[in-house]
């Protein structure tokens, strides 16, 4: 080749270089596409918090790193901006206009059913008063019914199964435990507890009549140091299993209470499996200790599997593994969302999210628009030692992990709405 052509060719990789650049530099240094996470990050249930910032940082990461987000001026990078809610109301709606200060037209909120509600009033109100600024509400854990029925709203997408699709998916293994003859029901006093404990009465006078209710009753959330009082009146009577919707400290100390009181009973729960529970109840809850999830580290299948370990090797700390599927799911709804809009306007996204349907790890979901509820799998799962047959993982390094025993399809799980969706 002679120098003319090695300069001719130099030349054209030059241009070319020069010609990807800002095409690289836009993806990279473009202005962020903010998410307002608004959650109590102090507070007894700081530790729940955390754990959606670790879910909702890893789900960004995975698309910044194919990109960001395709949009007409360029790709844009996902970013979340935390928000400390102390685990009140009030301090959600103080948080909640900070972030429209900021001009964050995206939030997102999940441990209070009781928060949720209230801001969906105040995004109601603030997108009506203000159009220009208008804000769109993805919801991640808060499960109370209502919130995608009576209280439904364009601007709000819930994207975990509400509770009476939790509750039906757990009662599917009661109606199948033949050797229960009586249960124990206690849960937090809020909409979210009430909610749960409403419905276990409901669901079991239709599917086992036959089972006693020997406890129902209500406590203070987040209030509770010692649960023993409680623990004494479960085993005095003499319930083989207790149903609860209990999370955070107030599930970790009730089943450590148990334990240490000698109930020798199952629980049936919608979070045994976080943050602490296993480890706290030990041994004990081999075999006993039921769970109801989008999804378990131990779902079969080689994709999930992968998508477990993925998230292990991104948090290796053991205190750190909790990892949600139906967050990751959200994040990915919302990128679909954002790109199929070419836009970040809240009523521009919502318009594309209210039909988004998302793959991950083997899992399919879609939203249904008639109520904004997203539609996906759900599984129950018992509480086992890790390394025995369908438990390869344990949770947090507790030794424990938790067996699938039944699965559902998204149609199976699916329950009907009373939502009546007013559009802008």
């Amino acid at each position: 080749m002679n120098r003319r052509s090695l300069v001719s060719r130099a030349a054209r990789l030059l241009v070319a270089a020069i010609a990807s650049v800002p095409l690289f530099v836009s993806a990279q240094t473009a202005a962020p596409v903010r998410i307002g996470m608004i959650e109590g990050l102090s507070g007894p249930f700081a530790n729940t918090g955390e754990a959606v910032w670790r879910n909702l940082v890893w789900a960004t990461e995975r698309v910044n790193a194919r990109g960001g987000v395709k949009l007409p001026g360029g790709n844009r990078p996902l970013e979340i901006v935390r928000f400390d809610s102390k685990g009140q109301t009030e301090e959600a709606l103080s948080a909640l206009r900070a972030a429209v200060d900021k001009d964050i037209a995206i939030v997102t909120q999940g441990n209070s059913s009781a928060a949720a509600a209230g801001l969906i009033d105040a995004i109601n109100k603030h997108n009506e008063r203000e159009p220009q600024r208008q804000v769109l509400f993805l919801n991640y854990s808060a499960v109370d019914p209502v919130l995608t029925n009576e209280k439904c709203s364009y601007w709000h997408f819930r994207f975990d199964a509400h509770a009476d699709m939790r509750m039906s998916a757990l009662m599917s293994v009661v109606r199948d435990d033949k050797a229960l003859k009586s249960i124990y029901l206690i849960g937090q006093d809020y909409s979210f507890g009430q909610t749960v404990l409403a419905e276990a009465r409901k669901q079991l006078a239709a599917q086992r009549p036959d089972v006693k209710i020997v406890g129902d009753e209500l406590h203070p959330m987040a209030r509770i140091k010692d649960f023993a009082p409680y623990a004494a009146k479960i085993k005095a009577s003499g319930a083989q299993a207790v149903l609860t919707g209990n999370w955070g400290n107030d599930l970790t100390l009730l089943v450590k209470a148990a334990r240490e009181a000698g109930f020798e009973g199952s629980f049936y729960t919608f979070y045994g499996n976080a943050l602490g529970a296993p480890a706290a109840i030990g041994d004990a809850g081999i075999g006993k200790v039921i769970a109801v999830a989008d999804w378990f580290p131990n779902t079969p299948g080689k994709a999930s599997e992968a998508f477990y370990q993925s998230f292990r090797q991104r948090f290796p700390n053991p205190a750190d593994d909790y990892v949600h599927m139906r967050m990751q799911l959200m994040v990915e709804s919302l990128a679909q969302a954002i790109e199929k809009a070419g836009s970040t306007k809240a009523a521009d996204i919502a318009a594309q999210l209210e039909k988004v349907q998302v793959t991950l790890a083997g899992q399919t979901a879609q939203m249904r628009a008639g109520d904004h509820q997203f539609q996906q799998p759900l599984a129950v799962a018992v509480m086992d030692r890790q390394g025995t047959p369908g438990a390869k993982f344990d949770v947090e390094g507790s030794g424990y992990g938790f067996r699938v025993i039944r699965q559902l399809t998204p149609k199976q799980a699916e329950q009907p709405h009373t939502c009546t969706m007013q559009r802008p």
